[in-house]
């Protein structure tokens, strides 16, 4: 799952929204450097993770890209699984997609001076550009794997994985409504427990 995913998983709690949010920033004992309240949104961060890259249709969409990508490939499922998220907005949600992002940058701004550097930094390009409604078109998610292809060490290729989605685009959407099914229910249980 990728940002959008993470922060509507997490429910109103700020301080939940803020930990899920920063979960691939903190890194192992760093953990105990947050409130308790922050420490489980970044738990619930990890557990997502965990969940979703065991579970059974997320290697189906992910088989169809690993033969181009490799170990990208599950960060493109994740992007991928986003933007089926912000185009299906309103069947998830009451709040429409441009106001919920706005809030939400809002309130990470709350908790700007415990973000990770990294966090921060990011947040300086995804605010203005607002990535988070741009998942919602095809045009927002190839900025995105734009972006991505740059920052990789090595060839990814993201830049041309655009082509996977719009190939398999009714599949890998039909992957992610049955998947999305099972993670709210996952997700609702992790954070009653």
């Amino acid at each position: 799952m990728n940002y959008l995913a993470h922060i509507y998983l997490s429910g109103e709690d700020k301080n939940i929204i803020a930990g899920n949010f920063m979960g691939d920033f903190v890194k192992g004992n760093q953990l105990k450097d947050f409130s308790p309240e922050i420490q489980k949104g970044i738990q619930l961060h990890r557990n997502i993770d965990r969940y979703t890259d065991t579970h059974p249709i997320v290697k189906t969409t992910k088989a169809k890209l690993t033969p181009v990508y490799r170990h990208y490939a599950a960060v493109l499922v994740d992007i991928y699984y986003d933007h089926f998220l912000a185009k299906n907005w309103n069947k998830y949600h009451p709040t429409p997609l441009l106001p919920y992002t706005l809030d939400f940058y809002k309130t990470i701004m709350e908790f700007k001076d415990i973000l990770p550097h990294a966090a921060q930094n990011m947040l300086q390009y995804m605010i203005p550009q607002n990535w988070l409604f741009e998942y919602s078109k095809l045009e927002g998610i190839q900025e995105v794997l734009n972006g991505m292809s740059r920052r990789t060490s090595f060839q990814s290729k993201m830049e041309l994985a655009i082509k996977e989605l719009t190939l398999h685009y009714n599949e890998i959407e039909t992957e992610f409504t049955a998947f999305f099914e099972d993670i709210q229910v996952y997700v609702k249980e992790n954070l009653s427990a």
